[in-house]
C-alpha cells in the first residue's frame, strides 16, 4: 500500500510540474485536466481491482452454464428413456396378457400404438431359439438376421424380467431400409397351456429422437455433447461419429469413464472443459465439451467491456468538469474582458457582482477602482479646461497690450504733427474699438462684431500710414451671426500692414471675406505686400519668430494660433500661403456656431 501511496504522490508532483511548465495553464484548462486525471487514476484503480473478479466470476458462470446445459441433456435423457420404459410395459400388457399373443384385438392394439408413435420403427416377440412369434408391422425375418447373435438378444436371456438398452445399431432383421435403432429388449416368462415359457420382447425405437435431443446442445461455437455407455466405454453418440469410426477424431473416454463433476483435458492442442453426467436406468455418460479459449474470450469481452465503461465515464468527466470549470471560470473571463476594455480607455464598463464568493469580492473592488479612475479622469478633465481658459485669458491679456502700444505709438505721432481731425477719429476709432475688445469679459463675439472691430482697427491703420493702402470687407449675411474668438482678424491685419505693406512702393491692399465652408467657418486676409519665403511662413507658426521690423514683432500671429487649437482642438487654425513679391493669405478655419450653440461657460 506504501509503494501504491508513493506512486499516486509520484504521479501528483509531475502533473502539477508540467502543468506550471505548460503554456496553457488557464483555470478552465487545469480544473478539467485535473479532474479528469482524477477520475481516470479512480476508475483505473477500481477497474484493476475488479478486473480479476470480473473474469472469475465469469469463468465460473461459463462453467456452470455448461452444467446445467449437460444436466438439462441428461434429465431430457432420462426423461425420453422412462417415457420408452412406460411404453414398453404398456406394449408387454397388450400383447402378452393371459398367456396369449394372437388376436385380432392385439394387433389392432399394437397397429394403433404404431400409428401414434412414430419413434418406435418396430414390435418383434420371439422365443429362447430365436424363432419369430409375432411382429409388428408384419414382415419376414431374414435367415441372415441371426438374432441370437445380436446383443440385445443375449443380454435379455443373460438378464431376464430386467429391461436392456442397446447401442445404437443397424436394424437389419428385415427386408426394407436400414435405420440407426435403440433396442430395448427383455426376457419374459409367460404361462401358456400350463407350462412356463421364456420369450423374448425387442421394441426398436429410431435413434433420431436421441440425435436431436444432443444436437440441440451449444456450448460456445465450438463445444459439443457426445454419450458413452458405461460398461464398456463404446460411444453411443457423437455429433462426428464417423470421423471417431474413421479414427481422424478421439476423445479420452478412459478418463470420461471414471470422472465425476468436470476435468480438464487436451485435444489437437487446444485445452477443454469436460462436465460429465450420468443417466440413470440406462448405464450412460453424457460429457459435455466446452474449450477454454472461448471461456477467455468470455473475459476478453469483460476487458472489452470494462475499457468502454472507463472511455464513457471518462468523456461524461470531462464534460462534466468543462460546464462546471465553465461556470468557474465565466466570471473570470467577463471580469477579464472589462479590463481589456479599461485597457483601451472605457471607463464606463461595470462588473455584474455575480458567481463565487472571491469573484464578487473581485468585482466589488474592480468596480470600485474603475469609478475611482473615472473620477480622477474627470477631474483631470475639469482641471485642463480649467488650465486652457487661464491660458486663452493669458493670451488674450497678451494681445491687448501689444496692440494698445502700436496704437498709442502712432497717436503720439500724429499729434506731433498736428493733425487733429486725424487724432479725433483715431481716438473715437479707438474707443469703439476697445469697446468691442472689452465685450463685457466675453471671449467669443459674433462675426459682426468681429468685421466691426477689424474696420476700426484698419480706418486707425489708415490714417497712421497716410492712405497707404485700401480695404474691402465682403460676408454673406446669415454668416454675420455666427460665433468666433475675439481678436482673430486684428493680429493678421497688422501683420499684413507691417510686414506686407509698409515697405512696398505700391499702393497695398487688404480684402478680408467671411464664408461657410462645409462645417467650417472661413476668414480669409489677403493682402498685396511683399509677400514671404517659405521659411519665413513656417516660422510664423513654429515660434521661431525670423520676419521681424520696428513696428511689430509677429508674436500676435501665433497667439491667434494658439488661442484658436486651445478652443476648439488641434484640427482647427492658421493657415499661410505667400509669395514673394506677389503677396500673402491667410486662412483662419474654425467650427460653424452660432449664437445658440454658444457654450453656457464661455458666455
Amino acid at each position: 500500500m506504501s509503494v501504491f501511496t508513493r506512486w499516486i504522490s509520484g504521479l501528483a508532483g509531475w502533473c502539477k510540474n508540467r502543468l506550471r511548465s505548460s503554456k496553457v495553464s488557464s483555470i478552465r484548462f487545469i480544473i478539467t485536466w485535473s479532474f479528469s486525471v482524477f477520475i481516470v487514476l479512480v476508475l483505473t484503480i477500481m477497474v484493476m481491482l475488479l478486473h480479476d473478479k470480473f473474469s472469475q466470476a465469469a469463468e465460473r458462470s461459463a462453467e456452470l452454464t455448461t452444467r446445467q446445459i449437460v444436466d438439462q441433456v441428461s434429465y431430457s435423457l432420462e426423461d425420453y428413456v422412462r417415457s420408452m420404459s412406460h411404453l414398453y410395459r404398456a406394449i408387454e400388457e397388450h400383447m402378452l396378457r393371459d398367456g396369449t399373443w394372437e388376436g385380432d384385438q392385439v394387433d389392432k392394439q399394437l397397429d394403433t400404438l404404431l400409428s401414434s408413435r412414430e419413434d418406435i420403427i418396430s414390435i418383434t416377440l420371439l422365443d429362447e431359439q430365436g424363432h419369430l412369434l409375432k411382429n409388428r408391422p408384419s414382415a419376414r425375418l431374414k435367415p441372415s438376421a441371426h438374432v441370437t447373435q445380436q446383443g440385445w438378444f443375449q443380454s435379455a436371456l443373460r438378464v431376464p424380467d430386467h429391461l436392456s438398452f442397446s447401442l445404437p445399431h443397424i436394424q437389419n432383421m428385415y427386408d426394407g431400409p436400414y435405420k440407426w435403432v435403440v433396442s430395448m429388449s427383455k426376457g419374459i416368462t409367460v404361462r401358456q397351456d400350463g407350462q412356463d415359457r421364456q420369450v423374448i420382447l425387442l421394441v426398436d425405437i429410431n435413434f433420431k429422437q436421441m440425435d436431436e435431443l444432443s444436437r440441440r446442445v451449444s456450448l460456445g461455437q465450438r463445444g459439443y455433447v457426445y454419450i458413452i455407455d458405461e460398461s464398456a466405454g463404446n460411444i453411443v453418440y457423437h455429433p462426428q461419429q464417423q470421423l471417431m469410426y474413421m479414427g481422424l477424431k478421439r476423445e479420452n473416454i478412459e478418463q470420461a469413464l471414471v470422472a465425476t463433476g468436470s476435468y480438464e483435458d487436451e485435444s489437437e492442442g487446444q485445452k477443454r472443459l469436460n462436465t460429465v453426467k450420468s443417466v440413470a436406468n440406462i448405464g450412460w455418460k453424457i460429457v459435455g465439451v466446452a474449450y477454454l479459449d472461448e471461456m477467455l474470450t468470455t473475459r476478453q469481452e469483460v476487458n472489452g467491456y470494462l475499457i468502454r465503461v472507463l472511455i464513457v465515464v471518462l468523456v461524461l468527466a470531462i464534460i462534466v468538469s468543462l460546464i462546471l470549470s465553465s461556470s468557474l471560470t465565466r466570471p473570470i473571463r467577463r471580469m477579464e474582458r472589462k479590463m481589456k476594455a479599461v485597457e483601451r480607455g472605457d471607463f464606463s464598463v461595470e462588473l455584474p457582482i455575480e458567481g463565487p464568493l472571491e469573484v464578487e469580492r473581485l468585482s466589488r473592488r474592480f468596480n470600485l477602482m474603475v469609478n475611482k479612475i473615472r473620477a480622477l479622469m474627470n477631474e483631470i478633465i475639469h482641471e485642463q479646461e480649467q488650465k486652457r481658459r487661464y491660458e486663452l485669458e493669458a493670451l488674450q491679456a497678451q494681445i491687448n497690450p501689444h496692440f494698445l502700444y502700436n496704437t498709442l505709438n502712432s497717436v503720439v505721432r500724429m499729434v506731433g504733427m498736428s493733425r487733429n481731425e486725424e487724432v479725433v477719429t483715431m481716438i473715437t476709432s479707438l474707443s469703439r474699438l476697445f469697446r468691442i475688445s472689452l465685450s463685457q469679459g466675453k471671449t467669443i463675439i459674433t462675426v459682426r462684431e468681429e468685421l466691426e472691430h477689424a474696420h476700426h482697427y484698419l480706418t486707425i491703420q489708415q490714417m497712421r500710414f497716410k492712405h497707404k493702402f485700401r480695404f474691402n470687407m465682403e460676408a454673406d449675411e446669415e454668416i454675420l451671426e455666427c460665433l468666433t474668438l475675439k481678436l482673430v482678424l486684428q493680429p493678421l491685419i497688422e501683420n499684413a500692414i507691417v510686414h506686407g505693406i509698409e515697405y512696398d512702393m505700391d499702393e497695398g491692399q487688404i480684402e478680408i471675406r467671411v464664408y461657410q465652408e462645409e462645417t467650417n467657418l472661413v476668414l480669409r486676409i489677403m493682402d498685396n505686400g511683399v509677400g514671404m519665403t517659405e521659411e519665413q511662413v513656417a516660422s510664423l507658426l513654429n515660434g521661431n519668430v525670423i520676419v521681424k521690423s520696428g513696428a511689430g514683432s509677429g508674436v500676435a500671429v501665433r497667439n491667434v494660433h494658439d488661442r484658436i487649437q486651445l478652443y476648439y482642438g488641434d484640427a482647427y487654425g492658421l493657415e499661410f500661403a505667400s509669395e514673394l513679391e506677389e503677396g500673402t493669405t491667410v486662412w483662419i478655419r474654425i467650427p460653424i456656431q452660432y449664437k445658440r450653440e454658444l457654450r453656457e461657460g464661455e458666455r
